[in-house]
């Protein structure tokens, strides 16, 4: 695969990553262990090299992660992530000094590795400076426990902020093609500063693939049930854009979900996006992005193509956006 750099601090990684989130957590009942560390491997075998966790995904997925990952260690760029208190979503966020160093260590325990390269915090916390975060990072980072500090869902003010104290190499946040607000403010920001950027949720929660429908029913813990977006009347005019992007993909001998990911490849160089999958064929699929080459004239077709397309619904909860720092 094609490689990238993530900040100014020499973090090299593949262009596209690896979102191992939906393996234990958020999609309905977690992958059986066995595949998913199979799954794992595949992709580091395949050339990827950035793999995605958080301790708020549950012990199992950096339990799963570190294991699949450990024969290949200096191979690869794990990152995860600090902020919840007890690391539930559901509890709040934690961002205490105290509190950011015990996940360091319980998180380099079940990674089954000495070092964390990339460790994000998960959500601003507004109870805590983000110069004591950054410091506490800062800190890790001297005592060789991190190498790369992130950001999530964080504002621009918060970034700079942060960045003051110690460099951010990278934010992660949701960026696709029908969820473009970072382009207003942060994308800005992230290339005055020298930040990459990391999208999760690349392909629209899996919208974007084409292989959801109003139809489509999913399972009784997945977090799609109560997203706006992914309600009936919001699902079904969605669609729209998804008949759009079939007829681009066509042309171009690829698939939607392959021309989602190279557009978002094409916006900037320093853009890492971390597509999540359990199958082998959908991890294929979305690595095959790496191949697509998207021309100005495609590019400006997509661009005329979506902006044909008001897209409906939110894309959180009430209650969920209240942690995004915008």
């Amino acid at each position: 695969m094609n490689k990238r750099e993530l900040g100014t601090g020499g973090l090299e990684v593949s262009s596209i990553g690896l979102g191992c989130m939906g393996m234990t957590f958020g999609y309905g009942p977690a992958a059986d262990t066995g595949e998913a560390i199979k799954l794992i491997r595949a992709a580091a075998e395949r050339g990827v090299t950035l793999f995605d966790s958080a301790e708020a995904y549950g012990e199992a997925n950096e339990k799963l992660v570190g294991e699949a990952l450990a024969p290949v260690r200096d191979q690869v760029v794990i990152a995860t992530k600090f902020g919840f208190k007890d690391g539930n979503s559901a509890a709040g966020l934690d961002s205490r000094p105290e509190r950011i160093r015990l996940v360091a260590e319980q998180s380099l325990q079940r990674l089954q590795t000495d070092r964390i390269d990339l460790f994000y915090q998960h959500r601003v916390d507004p109870n805590v400076p983000i110069e004591e975060v950054a410091g506490t990072v800062r800190d890790l980072i001297q005592e060789g426990k991190v190498k790369h500090f992130g950001l999530s869902e964080a504002g621009a003010d918060i970034i700079r902020r942060a960045h003051a104290v110690q460099p951010v190499t990278a934010l992660q946040s949701e960026y696709s093609l029908w969820w473009r607000e970072p382009e207003q403010v942060i994308l800005p920001t992230l290339e005055e500063l020298g930040i990459g950027f990391v999208p999760f949720s690349p392909l629209g929660k899996g919208f974007l693939t084409g292989a959801i429908n109003q139809d489509t029913k999913f399972a009784e813990n997945d977090v799609r049930n109560v997203l706006p977006r992914f309600e009936d009347e919001a699902r079904q005019a969605n669609l729209a854009l998804i008949a759009l992007l079939g007829d681009i993909a066509e042309a171009k001998q690829a698939t939607r979900a392959q021309i989602a990911i190279a557009w978002l490849l094409a916006q900037k160089p320093w853009i890492t996006p971390i597509p999540g999958t359990t199958k082998l064929h959908r991890l294929e699929e979305n690595i095959g992005a790496d191949n697509v080459r998207l021309t100005a004239d495609d590019l400006k077709r997509i661009e005329t193509a979506v902006s044909e397309v008001q897209i409906k619904g939110d894309r959180y909860t009430a209650a969920q956006q209240k942690t995004v720092n915008r």
